[in-house]
This record gives structure tokens, C-alpha cells and sequence, in this order.
């Protein structure tokens, strides 16, 4: 069986995560020692204790989300006998989530990626001042119908299409206002629910050039390998190994469109039967079973989860 290998984004966090890995597997404890000690912050306790609105910021969101994954694939590794090489085509990750698909495919040390998520999210918090950016979520239009309302709503403003999560579900960000009126055009033109998102900032359009400069330098100065195995970049929607290619694509990764309906749809059209979301929720499982008729999708972010994957896996 084809498997892949899937990583969440912002919005799967959750107090709490990561602790029953930790307590269970001493693997998993030393991921989440490792992420502390890169940052100098006992992220493991704000992970675990909260309170959430600091684990919200999204500075703490993303490293945090980033080791709850790699401690859940070093588990698999260690409980599960898992290989990448052997057992997985591909790995991908939603925004974010591609810094923890090249982390777990050995691109990136996870104390690099900690790191770079840290400098990633302060950049991203700081590109546009609070209340100028918004985002908003367009359900029931297709992805070139919202892409229209983006560019009508827009009016010498910035409104993007942020995220193509697939399944009708895309979200666009830009200029407070322009996104506003993208919420009133998409009502307009038939979509079931168009709302306002509760983020700090609007990410994944041209507001955040001043992001993706930032990542550009913080990149240059971290040593990136080839992946054990091809990673589905979200703006690319296609396989890289390249280390040149893997940095160019998280720069563009900032200010671009997360593909996430093309990188799924790839990844089944070369095969892939089975998708493992490796980490905190369940967001992606829900997204994939939308995409890709046919395709089996679990999430993996537990013990219980664990011992299930690892009795498929022998199975």
C-alpha cells in the first residue's frame, strides 16, 4: 500500500498535546526537550499546562505544533518500526506543517526547525499591524469562483487566496476592508457560509513580503539535506528534494497560496491509498477524505493512535 505522510498547520492546536506521547515514550519526551531547549523556553509546559491564549500565539503555535508531530514520528520509529524510505511515497505538511514534513523526512534538524518556526511566526505576527489584515473562509465555491471574488473584493487592496483546503473550502487574506467585502461578494455568489477567521494576522498573501524576507535570511544561514523521500510543497503542489528548491518554496511559502487541494489530489494520483496525519488533531483527516475518493485518512497524535497505526503496519 502507497502511504503519505500529512502534517497540521495552525489551528490544530490544542492544551494539552503532545503530553500522553511524552509520558508514555521517552522518545517522544526528548523531541519536546529538544524544542525547549533550541528555544530556551519550556514550550512543553505552555503546550501542556496553558493557558491557551498564549499557546494561541502563533510565535508558540508553530514551533509547539511542529513537536507534537516529530515526537509522534519518533514514536511510530521507535514503537512502530517505521521507515520513510520503506513504508511512505511522500510527506507534506499544511503550511507550517511543511517545515514538520521536511523535518521528519531528515531535511531539517528539528532544533533548525523550532528555530525557523519561532523566527516564522514572530515575522508573520509583525508584517501588517494589528487590525489592518483579516482573513475570512469562503464554504461552497469553487476555488476559481473564490479566486474571482478575491480579485473583485480586492479594489487596489490585497485580497488573496490564502488556503485551497479542497472539499469547496477555500480562505483569502488581505486588507481588512477588501476582505470584508470578499465575504459579501462570495454571499452573493452562492457560497453556503462566508465568515470572518478569529487570526492574528493575514497570512499567506502579499501582506506578508516583510515575513517572507525575514525567512529568506533566517534560511540561508540553516543547513537543509536532501528528504528521505519527496515532500509536496504547498505552492508547488509537486514533489522537491532539492535543498535550493525546498528553501525557495518556503519563502513563497509565506506571501503564496497553500495548494492543499492540488498537493492531496498529486499524491493519490501517483497512488497513495492511505494518508496519516502525524500529529495534534484531526483537521487534515477531514480534508483529505473530501479530496481523494477512495483514499483512507487517520490521525496519529495519540498512544492509542500509535498502537493502532502499528497494528496496520505489521498487518
Amino acid at each position: 500500500m502507497k502511504r503519505a505522510f500529512i502534517f497540521p498547520g495552525q489551528g490544530s492546536q490544542a492544551v494539552g498535546m503532545g503530553k500522553a506521547l511524552a509520558d508514555n515514550f521517552r522518545t517522544a519526551k526528548a523531541v519536546f526537550d529538544e524544542v525547549d531547549e533550541a528555544l530556551s523556553q519550556k514550550l512543553s509546559t505552555l503546550m501542556w499546562e496553558g493557558p491557551a491564549e498564549e499557546l494561541t500565539l502563533t510565535a508558540n503555535t508553530q514551533p509547539a505544533l511542529m513537536a507534537v508531530s516529530l515526537a509522534a514520528m519518533r514514536v511510530l520509529e521507535a514503537e512502530a518500526g517505521l521507515g520513510l524510505r520503506e513504508h511512505a511515497a511522500y510527506v507534506a505538511g499544511h503550511s507550517l506543517g511543511e517545515y514538520s514534513a521536511l523535518a521528519a523526512a531528515g531535511s531539517l534538524s528539528i532544533a533548525d526547525t523550532a528555530r525557523l518556526l519561532r523566527i516564522r511566526g514572530n515575522a508573520m505576527q509583525n508584517a501588517v499591524p494589528v487590525g489592518q489584515g483579516a482573513m475570512a473562509a469562503l464554504l461552497g465555491l469553487e476555488y476559481d469562483t473564490a479566486l474571482e471574488v478575491a480579485r473583485e473584493a480586492a479594489q487596489g487592496e490585497v485580497c488573496d487566496a490564502a488556503n485551497d483546503n479542497g472539499g469547496a473550502q477555500v480562505v483569502v487574506s488581505g486588507h481588512k476592508a477588501a476582505v470584508e467585502r470578499a465575504v459579501t461578494i462570495a454571499q452573493q455568489k452562492g457560497a453556503k457560509r462566508a465568515v470572518m477567521l478569529a487570526v492574528s494576522a493575514p497570512f499567506h498573501c502579499a501582506l506578508m513580503q516583510p515575513a517572507a524576507d525575514a525567512m529568506r535570511e533566517a534560511l540561508a544561514g540553516v543547513a537543509v539535506k536532501a528528504p528521505a523521500i519527496p515532500v509536496v510543497a504547498n505552492v508547488e503542489a509537486a514533489p522537491i528534494t532539492d535543498p535550493d528548491a525546498i528553501r525557495d518554496a518556503l519563502v513563497r511559502q509565506v506571501t503564496g497560496t497553500v495548494r492543499w487541494r492540488e498537493c492531496v489530489a498529486f499524491m493519490a494520483s501517483q497512488g497513495v491509498e492511505a494518508f496519516h496525519e502525524v500529529g495534534s488533531g484531526k483537521v487534515l483527516t477531514g480534508l483529505v477524505k473530501r479530496i481523494a475518493a477512495g483514499a483512507t485518512a487517520s490521525a496519529i497524535g495519540t498512544p492509542e493512535d500509535v498502537a493502532a497505526f502499528k497494528a496496520t503496519l505489521q498487518g
